[in-house]
């Protein structure tokens, strides 16, 4: 780990819209600043994702100043939505966890709805110190996070995505490799591991600021999702699920919590802080 250092950073200010990369980005106790704030609602209150809708991939948002957001998509033209005022919140279910939000004017709503050919509404987490715990089975006492899948942060490794193509090379669906990053959708990208090395990961410091890792990073059907044009295939998760499997998951990344608040940049180093050499994160087949 030596030469491991930061390749780059990348923020989703609306959750499941695509990625904006960034040569730093400050570090708050549930995340990047600006990162995930923002997310769509069904009709019944639950996240919509990639998971239900790969055109997302397709849509963009501009983070701005004040915590606003500047929304544009494939046939759509550009919005500008504000930060609502939280004079009132609605519930949002947040895989299976009930979140408080504040909504979006009904502009933004309309937008989205026309951009998916669904209803749909806009909603920003106000309070994230107080609205979205952590999962209590990994958390400490007062963690939370914003509207990401689960943590605050996710790491991933350049050694292991190519290990990861290797494999997808040499299984049955080549022709679909080799795979970009993007499809993982991370907050942090390191360069300069050993493949698989972030399994192990308990605790690093990137740069100034120190993280624990409290599980790797089980993933979903949004990884075969092409980002660039929303077409799902099968990899990754075929190849995951021959080499990568534990536990009933199918595991590409660490899942990251700040310990402290600071600032990250590309080019930081990356150092680990704490790595036990046994426990789940050895029993994963490479």
């Amino acid at each position: 780990m030596g030469n491991a250092e930061v390749l780059s950073i990348h923020v989703h200010p609306v959750k499941a819209f695509r990625a904006v990369p960034l040569r730093e980005a400050v570090v708050e106790p549930w995340g990047l600043a600006g990162d995930r704030r923002w997310t769509l609602i069904d009709d019944g209150g639950k996240v919509v994702t990639q998971r239900e809708q790969p055109r997302l991939a397709l849509a963009a948002a501009e983070p701005l100043a004040g915590g606003g957001v500047r929304l544009s998509a494939p046939g759509r033209a550009p919005l500008t939505v504000e930060v609502p005022k939280p004079a009132e919140t609605i519930p949002v279910t947040v895989f299976g966890t009930k979140v408080e939000a504040v909504p979006a004017g009904a502009a933004a709503h309309a937008w989205c709805s026309a951009y998916l050919g669904a209803d749909v509404r806009l909603v920003h987490l106000d309070d994230p110190a107080t609205r979205r715990p952590i999962d209590p089975e990994y958390a400490r006492p007062g963690e939370t996070v914003s509207f990401a899948d689960g943590y605050p942060l996710l790491v991933t490794t350049v050694a292991s995505l190519d290990a990861l193509n290797t494999l997808i090379a040499e299984g049955r669906n080549a022709d679909e490799g080799p795979l970009p990053m993007n499809r993982f959708r991370p907050n942090v990208v390191v360069t300069g591991t050993e493949p698989w090395a972030e399994d192990h990961w308990t605790r690093i410091a990137v740069g100034e600021v120190i993280f624990r890792a409290p599980r790797p990073s089980g993933r979903c059907v949004v990884t075969t999702t092409d980002q660039e044009t929303a077409v799902r295939g099968r990899e990754p998760l075929q190849t995951l699920a021959r080499h990568r499997r534990i536990g009933g998951k199918l595991l590409f990344g660490q899942n990251l919590v700040p310990l402290c608040p600071g600032t990250i940049r590309v080019g930081d180093p990356v150092r680990v802080l704490e790595q036990p050499g046994s426990g789940r994160r050895t029993a994963v087949r490479h």
